[in-house]
């Protein structure tokens, strides 16, 4: 039977549950959501969503990054970042195995405005191909979130004007290709 996986990145998880987020959840009831940038703990929202196991990877600086998966299956196992500690502890990666395959949800960081970030951005983009290399060699993985990234000219209305632009640097733009070429 067909699973319905959906990805949002929520820019806070306490904003939109203001608005219409379990509303949302109902109408969709998807099998596995994978939100990015929650921006909280869940101490910091009281809600309960029946039907779904609910896990969570907050960074360790408050209102910042963070990730959660709401799966209506409970999953085998669940684990958060990809096992290096530089990388751990933003809240970025929370990977629920199943029977079938490796659901990894990830908000992969912004290398920033003056591209102060880009030099980390580029050891992440390593780090975290080689970890979903890792999980590949057990079972499939299905990879989702906000990857921060245009990988093409067609993905920007105006890719000319944005050639030194956080998110569509070469660089970054080759750490995704990276992960195309990987499979």
């Amino acid at each position: 039977s067909m699973m319905k996986l959906l990805s949002w990145n929520v820019n806070g998880l306490r904003a939109v549950l203001k608005k219409n987020f379990n509303e949302f959840l109902a109408a969709e009831s998807p099998d596995i959501l994978s939100l990015q940038e929650t921006k909280c703990t869940p101490a910091d929202i009281e809600c309960e969503w029946p039907g779904y196991h609910v896990f969570w990877n907050s960074a360790e600086k408050k209102g910042y990054s963070g990730t959660a998966v709401f799966s209506k299956t409970k999953p085998i196992s669940v684990m958060e970042g990809i096992g290096v500690d530089e990388h751990d502890k933003e809240g970025r990666v929370l990977t629920a195995e199943y029977a079938e395959f490796f659901l990894v949800n990830v908000y992969v960081p912004n290398s920033k405005r003056e591209l102060e970030r880009l030099p980390y951005r580029q050891e992440w983009d390593r780090d975290f191909l080689k970890y979903l290399q890792k999980l590949e060699s057990k079972k499939p993985v299905v990879f989702c979130g906000d990857l921060n990234v245009a990988h093409q000219e067609r993905d920007l209305a105006r890719p000319k004007q944005n050639v030194r632009t956080h998110g569509f640097t070469i660089e970054e733009r080759l750490g995704f290709q990276g992960f195309v070429d990987g499979g």
